[in-house]
């Protein structure tokens, strides 16, 4: 009996020595948009320094937009050491690009440039004559990567711009969990990483897919429930350029043709383990249409898809293809 008691006691001293996780909740801006961090932790340790020392860094490897970036230096032709972050994406963008057949290519930059969709502004008169030329310079077959520099042949510009957000995404979330943070929702410009579940309501974390709203309100398509997955999201809605004859183009650029997509896809959602897998996919999948892709989901089941459509009678439809959840 006695001992029981004191076993009994020492438990309650054990239990009552144990912090709840506190609820840590960043947010700010970060790549021309916003991020929204969302983790639990034993100590009060917010790591903001640590996450913007990542952003930074990620920053300095991979953005188009910093003009002594290591892949700005590339596509100027210079040799240049690059770091595990760059390899990293590399070669899931190498990957990507092989199954999709060419349809997700990070060499298209220099056309998305002409288009005015990056950062090194536009042809004002944009003609078949100039597309046709910078479509000499695509291709990721063009590209390689041999002792920590890349090789390439000719003019060939490298953007990751439509992967690079998800990897940021998934650098936080491996960052958390080296620190044992295993309930967080990481979440930069719609592109999402949960893992765990939400403590404070005891659920698992819910996140929701916007409206293709042209006017730019929010609102939600859908809300769904997300552990231990990556979502990523790509619309045609909210980026997109008009000429001086009232014409509308998608950011989406068609790597085959150098033109934009025409699609009838408004918004595609992937849900992916990681979240720049997700990111690349859904660029990819906007371009190929519905037809295509639920052909690809047959051979790739860790893919789930959601995409919002206008159809013939330009009224809103959706299609849940892999299980994406309801």
């Amino acid at each position: 009996m006695k001992k029981s008691l004191i076993l009994l006691i020492a438990v309650i001293a054990f239990l009552s020595c144990q912090k709840e996780p506190k609820n840590i909740k960043l947010s700010g801006p970060v790549f021309g948009t916003a991020y929204n961090i969302q983790f639990y932790s034993e100590d009060d340790t917010n790591y903001q320094k640590q996450f913007d020392s990542l952003f930074n860094v990620i920053n300095a490897s991979m953005s188009t937009y910093i003009p002594d970036s290591k892949i700005s230096k590339i596509n100027r032709g210079e040799a240049v050491d690059i770091d595990d972050h760059f390899i990293r994406v590399f070669e899931t963008s190498k990957a990507v690009y092989r199954t999709t057949e060419g349809v997700f290519d990070p060499t298209i930059g220099a056309v998305v440039n002409a288009w005015d969709f990056g950062p090194e502004g536009k042809i004002t008169n944009i003609d078949s004559t100039a597309i046709d030329s910078l479509m000499k310079t695509v291709g990721f077959n063009r590209m390689g990567l041999k002792n920590n520099k890349i090789v390439k042949r000719g003019q060939s510009y490298l953007d990751f711009n439509a992967i690079a957000k998800g990897y940021a995404v998934d650098v936080i979330g491996e960052f958390l969990e080296s620190k044992n943070s295993q309930d967080y929702l990481v979440e930069i410009g719609g592109e999402i990483r949960a893992r765990g579940i939400n403590l404070e309501k005891k659920s698992e974390w819910k996140v929701g897919i916007d409206d293709p709203n042209f006017d730019g309100e929010q609102s939600y398509s859908k809300v769904i429930s997300l552990k231990d997955k990556s979502m990523a999201t790509s619309g045609t809605y909210r980026k997109f350029k008009i000429d001086q004859n009232g014409n509308r183009y998608a950011h989406i650029i068609d790597t085959k043709t150098g033109y934009p997509s025409k699609t009838n896809i408004l918004s595609v959602s992937v849900i992916a383990e990681d979240c720049m897998t997700a990111d690349a996919y859904a660029t990819a999948f906007q371009a190929m249409g519905i037809e295509k892709v639920s052909s690809f989901l047959e051979r790739h089941p860790e893919l789930k898809v959601y995409f919002i459509y206008e159809d013939k009678n330009k009224s809103l439809k959706t299609s849940s293809l892999n299980g994406f959840p309801n």
